[in-house]
């Protein structure tokens, strides 16, 4: 929640750049636009995949968590840009920051859950609690305690910034006192999650990576091309999470203790530390471009209709045609 933390329009450190307040909005514009697009499209025709399994469940809940991250850039990248004045940035402290982090850390899960369920289809597929895990009442009845919880620890956020607008601009400054410990037990709530869906996704890829290579050697398959098709679906989960998530907890952690031991980081210090979580930021934000991949090597049915779709765009563009309608049957 370190975003909610820095926003501010003057203080004792000054650690705004031409990096934060002009290309990073340029950035979040460019991303905002290619994933309003891809996410748009994915949501057209994957919601006409029907749900029947839980990876189908969980993908569809991050297709949900992408658009909701997708509405916080707009108002980000206004405020960086210095419009709006303080009427804006106290709607991004109190409700599109907290929607950000929100959708970020639901979608964490659902890559958690996801793994998880990959590991028992193929690693524990005879096993009976494996079964009940895969089932997709079960995955529903997942994915809700997955929205509730993530709402329980993070909507008080918004509720407990409720402080008369300050003379010197900060979102903490907004916050009641129990709103500031509220945040501090969201933002230690958050960065477990993370590091628990990072060792679960660790865990889960390296036994089924272990598992594919001992069934390709034990019935001696010297097929490289499907040997790269399960790799490219089974990692890229993993990829898309490490690049995005990976570095911004790692800078969290020196990050944090400068914002609560000020005294022991000198000004360039407190400017070096911002800049980097800003960075590393932005590499979580762009997870809106890249999970539409996920989606693509993961989900079987939704590729084939991607797919099947395009296909039909360009039969139907290529040649003259009485009826210019394009079906969705094979949705």
């Amino acid at each position: 929640m370190d975003y909610i933390n820095t926003t501010q329009t003057k203080n004792s450190t000054d650690v705004s750049s031409v990096f934060t307040h002009q290309v990073l909005p340029v950035l979040y514009t460019i991303i905002f636009a290619c994933a309003f697009i891809l996410n748009g499209l994915t949501a057209w025709i994957f919601f006409r995949v029907p749900t029947s399994s839980a990876l189908v469940v969980y993908l569809k809940n991050m297709v949900v968590v992408d658009i909701l991250m997708l509405f916080s850039y707009p108002w980000r990248v206004v405020g960086d840009l210095g419009y709006g004045g303080l009427q804006l940035k106290l709607t991004v402290c109190r409700y599109t920051a907290v929607l950000f982090y929100l959708s970020m850390y639901t979608g964490i899960t659902f890559m958690g859950l996801i793994s998880l369920e990959r590991y028992s289809k193929i690693v524990r597929s005879t096993s009976s609690v494996s079964s009940f895990l895969r089932r997709v009442s079960v995955a529903k009845a997942l994915a809700l305690l997955t929205w509730g919880v993530m709402m329980f620890f993070m909507l008080p956020n918004t509720i407990l910034t409720n402080q008369p607008m300050p003379k010197v601009f900060s979102c903490m400054a907004l916050k009641s006192d129990l709103g500031r410990r509220w945040h501090e037990v969201s933002a230690h709530f958050s960065v477990g999650i993370f590091w628990v869906a990072f060792l679960l996704m660790v865990f889960c890829y390296t036994s089924i990576a272990c598992h594919v290579y001992r069934s390709y050697k034990r019935i001696q398959q010297n097929s490289s091309e499907a040997r790269r098709r399960s790799n490219r679906s089974i990692f890229s989960l993993l990829a898309v999470f490490v690049f995005c998530f990976f570095p911004y907890h790692v800078c969290r952690v020196p990050y944090t203790l400068s914002q609560s031991h000020k005294d022991d980081f000198s000004a360039y210090n407190h400017f070096i530390l911002f800049q980097v979580k800003e960075a590393t930021l932005f590499l979580s934000a762009l997870n809106v471009c890249l999970d539409p991949v996920i989606y693509f090597f993961m989900c079987r049915t939704y590729r084939e209709s991607l797919l099947k779709k395009m296909s039909s765009v360009n039969c139907e563009t290529r040649r003259p045609s009485k009826d210019t309608g394009l079906s969705i049957s094979n949705l």
